[in-house]
Formats: C-alpha cells, sequence, structure tokens
C-alpha cells in the first residue's frame, strides 16, 4: 500500500483529558478517531489488526466445529424482558422506537435471539451437540466512557453459543472452548489468567473469566499469596471465622444522634469501631423490599447477595421507595422494628456482633446495645460481602491480596435457564421433551486490540509482533525526488510484494525525520530506507524491536527478511 493512497492521520500533540497508553497511542499513530464520547472509527491501520484477529479467531473456532452466523444487532425490547434480564431502570441498554412505536433495543447481548433461534429450528436431539459464533458489534450506553477502547459505548466482540442434550456435552465444549481461547491468547503474546467467576444467572453453573494484569483494569482479581487461588471478587467466598462475644448483652436504647448519618460520622458520635456499627441497605428483590445487613468496615456484595437469594432482578431502592416503607432517609436506616413483610438478610459477621449500634428508622436517632435475634429478627444469614486484603483464602492456603485487571474473554455454562424460559426444548431418543443445556462464550475483540496497545509500545511508538502488525514491512525513500532512490524504492516494493510481503510504501513528499516519526509511532516490524547509498544497491533495515539497524545489498534483501520473519 502506497502510503499517499491511505489514511494515516498521525499526531504531535495529544489532548490532555487522554488517561491510558494504549488509548494515547491508537491516536497518536493514525489508528483511530472519535466519532462522540465512547464511540469510536478504526482507521485503515486498525482495521488491518483488527482483520487478523478475527481471522486467527475464526480459524480457532472453525476448527472447533463452531459455525460462523450473523445474528441483528436491533432487537425487540421484549426479548430482554421475557428472559428477565432487562429492567425498566437498566441505563446501559440503548433504546430507541422505529416508526410505528415499536420499541426495540440495539443488543448488548445475543443469547436470548440465538436461543429463540434455536427454540424454532432445532427440535431432535440428534442435531446437537451444535455451537454457533458471531464478530459484531454490540451496544452499551455507559454512563461514563473512559480508557478508549477499554470501556466504549459500541465495542467488538466474538460471541459463541452451544448447546446440548446433557451436562457432560456442555462441559466437555466448555473444556474445549477453555483451551482455545487459552491457545488465542497465548498467540497473542498476551499473560493471562483464568479465574472463577460469576455465572450471571441464579441458576448458571460454572463461569471462568480470562483476565490480563493491568493497573487500569476494571476487575478486581482476589488471589492467595501462597498459593494458585484466584477468583472475580464479585464470588470470591468468605470463610472467615468469628467468634461469639461473652459479653453480656446490655438494654436496647434510643439516642438522639442530629446530623449523624455515615457509619465515619456514627463511629465518631459514639468513639466506636466500625466493627460494632451494622449498616442497612434497602434493596429490592424480584419487586420485594429486603433490609441487607453488614458489619460498618464491610461492603456489601450485590453479585453475592443476588446469588443467595437466587433473584432474577435485585436493584437498590430509590430515596422516594425508602422514605415511603420506612419514614426515613438513607443514613437512618436499621433492622428494628421493621414493616413485617420487609425480611432482613444479614452477611455472617453480623451474628458475632455484641451491643452493636444500628439505625433506628427516624431521621436524627440511632440505637444502641443492638443485639441481632435479641432486638430484631434475621431471615437468613449469608455470605454477602466482599472479601478483603488479609482475610484468609478460600482454599485454606495463606492470604487474600487484591490486584486489577482487564476481563479479555469469557466463558460460562449457563445450563437450562435460559432455555427454559424460552421454550428451547429438544426431544431425546426416548421421546421425551427436555430443555437444552447452553454454553455462552465471549471474547472482546476491539478490547484485545485495546490490550495489545497498552503492551506493545515504547516512548516512540507501537512495537508490534509480525503475526499482528498492520503490515510487515515500512519502505521509505528518504527523498522521492531523488531519482536513484525512488527508482530502488519502487522496484522493492514490488518485487516485497511479489513475496508477499506487506508493505506500507511512504511516497510521501515529507521530510526524513517525519517519515522516520511517523514510522516508529505506526511500529512495523521492520522498516527498510533507501537513502545516500542507493546508486551503489543498499539499503538501511531496522529492526523496530531491538533497534538494530543493518545496511544490507538489494539483492540479499529477500533472503534475509525470509529469515527474519520465519525466526522470529
Amino acid at each position: 500500500m502506497k502510503q499517499s493512497l491511505t489514511l494515516i492521520p498521525t499526531l504531535r500533540e495529544m489532548p490532555s483529558d487522554i488517561e491510558v497508553k494504549s488509548h494515547k497511542m491508537l491516536l497518536r499513530a493514525g489508528f483511530l478517531r472519535q466519532s462522540t464520547s465512547g464511540v469510536y472509527s478504526y482507521l485503515p491501520l486498525a482495521k488491518r489488526v483488527l482483520n487478523k484477529l478475527e481471522k486467527m479467531i475464526s480459524e480457532e473456532m472453525e476448527r472447533l466445529g463452531a459455525i460462523e452466523i450473523t445474528l441483528p444487532s436491533l432487537q425487540p425490547k421484549d426479548i430482554l424482558q421475557h428472559s428477565f434480564r432487562f429492567h425498566e431502570k437498566d441505563e446501559e441498554v440503548l433504546q430507541l422506537k422505529d416508526r410505528n412505536e415499536r420499541q426495540l433495543i440495539l443488543a448488548p447481548s445475543h443469547e436470548e435471539v440465538m436461543t429463540q433461534l434455536m427454540r424454532d429450528e432445532i427440535k431432535s436431539y440428534k442435531k446437537l451437540p451444535i455451537t454457533f459464533y458471531q464478530i459484531q458489534s454490540k451496544f452499551r450506553d455507559e454512563s461514563r466512557p473512559r480508557y478508549g477502547l477499554l470501556r466504549s459505548k459500541e465495542f467488538l466482540m466474538k460471541a459463541a453459543y452451544s448447546y446440548h442434550a446433557t451436562e457432560e456435552s456442555l462441559e466437555a465444549t466448555y473444556l474445549q472452548m477453555s483451551d482455545v481461547y487459552s491457545s488465542i491468547l497465548s498467540r497473542l503474546g498476551l499473560y493471562y489468567e483464568m479465574i472463577d467467576a460469576d455465572t450471571r444467572t441464579a441458576d448458571g453453573l460454572k463461569a471462568h473469566e480470562f483476565i490480563v494484569a493491568s493497573d487500569i483494569g476494571e476487575t478486581t482479581i482476589a488471589y492467595s499469596d501462597e498459593s494458585n487461588y484466584a477468583s472475580n471478587i464479585e464470588i470470591t467466598p468468605v470463610v472467615t471465622s468469628y467468634p461469639s462475644s461473652e459479653k453480656p448483652m446490655n438494654p436496647l436504647e434510643k439516642v438522639e444522634t442530629p446530623q449523624v448519618k455515615t457509619i465515619e460520622e456514627v463511629c465518631s458520635f459514639f468513639t466506636k469501631e466500625q466493627t460494632d456499627c451494622m449498616k442497612s441497605i434497602v434493596f429490592k428483590v424480584d419487586g420485594e423490599f429486603v433490609v441487607v445487613l453488614v458489619r460498618g468496615d464491610h461492603q456489601i456484595n450485590p453479585i453475592k447477595l443476588r446469588n443467595a437469594l437466587k433473584a432474577q432482578s435485585l436493584t437498590l431502592a430509590t430515596e422516594e421507595e425508602i422514605e415511603q416503607l420506612l419514614g426515613c432517609t438513607i443514613g437512618s436506616i436499621g433492622p428494628i422494628k421493621l414493616p413485617v413483610n420487609v425480611k432482613v438478610i444479614a452477611d455472617i459477621a453480623i451474628q458475632s456482633i455484641r451491643n452493636g449500634i444500628a439505625g433506628a428508622n427516624e431521621d436524627g436517632y440511632h440505637y444502641i446495645n443492638v443485639n441481632p435475634e435479641r432486638d430484631f429478627a434475621v431471615n437468613s444469614y449469608e455470605d454477602i460481602r466482599y472479601i478483603q486484603e488479609g482475610d484468609p483464602s478460600p482454599d485454606g492456603n495463606g492470604t487474600i491480596r487484591l490486584k486489577k485487571g482487564i476481563e479479555v474473554g469469557h466463558i460460562r455454562m449457563s445450563g437450562t435457564w435460559l432455555t427454559e424460559k424460552f421454550n428451547a426444548n429438544f426431544i431425546d431418543e426416548n421421546g421425551q421433551s427436555k430443555p437444552m443445556y447452553m454454553g455462552s462464550f465471549g471474547l472482546g475483540i476491539s478490547r484485545l486490540l485495546a490490550v495489545m496497545a497498552e503492551i506493545y509500545q515504547d516512548e516512540n511508538g507501537f512495537v508490534w509482533p509480525k503475526q499482528f502488525s498492520p503490515y510487515d514491512i515500512h519502505l521509505i525513500p528518504v527523498n522521492i525526488h531523488d531519482e536513484v532512490q525512488f527508482d530502488l524504492a519502487s522496484q522493492l516494493y514490488h518485487i516485497l510484494t511479489s513475496y508477499h510481503f506487506d508493505v506500507l510504501f511512504d511516497d510521501r513528499d515529507e521530510r526524513a525525520g517525519v517519515k522516520f516519526i511517523d514510522s516508529d509511532l505506526i511500529g512495523l516490524p521492520v522498516r527498510v530506507t533507501i537513502g545516500k547509498r542507493a546508486s551503489e544497491g543498499i539499503v538501511e533495515v531496522k529492526i523496530r524491536r531491538t533497534g538494530e539497524i543493518f545496511e544490507w545489498a538489494k539483492e540479499e534483501l529477500i533472503d534475509r527478511l525470509n529469515e527474519y520473519f520465519r525466526s522470529h
């Protein structure tokens, strides 16, 4: 490709609000441009990298026996409502109406559409198992899109869906998909971890995420400092034991606490530790209000809470709902004298509190000497808090540490949860109708581009590995007005392309310094410069990764380049 005929708008200065390396370099090197907040155009260089990623992923998927398909990005709104995954307050779903006032969404996922298709088209066990995959855009109305492609409103994904007659068959595909994802990430040269993850449904069987460690990641990994244990903090079980107190129970007392609302203010007012306080939060769980309790130094984990309650929907109650239910504001909620139809779910650590402090469901007041069971009933004690650094590791080895990572892929054994909702049944060999078992597997392609951009760069620009570089070789005549230089460059361009090298030919009328700066920014594996020794048939070759520079005769260039690309 002649550089004068393509679009590579490199930048010398960056906007001050760009936060991460990958976003900054993708903009600087002319790979991306922002269309609107959280939405990007992939320019020619980025598109070439994405094409290589997609080709590799398609090869791996088809080796697995998966069938490529394209599902609609525009979906009826009620398809998610039917599966109970959509709620009126789900602000991340992009919604619109057509001219006939039909409510539509831009697809955040395709599990429902695919399952509906399976329900209509697959009737017999003889067609199972079967796996489909697609590579296309998905949409999410992020309130604060940030970090470029790492968290955007429109993103490119590979999604696969498998359907099975038995759980054993699903398990086999799950393990195969795990191997495929491991192969893909290894081929990309990424160091990753496969960690336990949330199944996203109350009845899901198993899930794992593929995480690349990064300080800018939005996934928190809980791992042991003495073993290989690692999981997403959303599901990491707490195995801390809480000894019962031997203190006598003091009489319950209601105390006036003007302008005291937060845990910090309560502790300061009563000169108590956070471990002596109870935090009370109201959730709306499948349409019913539930008061959830955790110790003052702990944080409620909504994923654990949802799973413990086997809930389809779980949201925080609004200020208006709390006022109507309890007659107080958020900072005054407590577990005592609640309406009879309101359940209380408490974290296990609450059991050990003796003579604690809690809200009184009356603004400006708190109770002291609060004791569970004596002063209020608890419907169930559950592990519903986030694990913390220093807690015992769930596997019994060492203690927990936390780190950040970027989720690039997930695999889930969803079981029959969704297929039952859609009546996606098949007739087994005994003539019985049964729901299909389903697996869901996602790989973030645009996010992988960002992760690679984050890793494969230095202070001057990208340093692409050869298998995913937009081009193999950057061919640069120093002075296009020098007839000898330009003729040799043109001759080499035709020779190199005939040997199936992907060549970017910088035929622009620019100063040599500009060309070299742009070349480093773009980051192709090899730069071939035709300069002052062109009349001798000598070219300069620079290896981008190492910075090594060689002078080779034009006659030996092809052999040496073949040797380099075979061995690296």
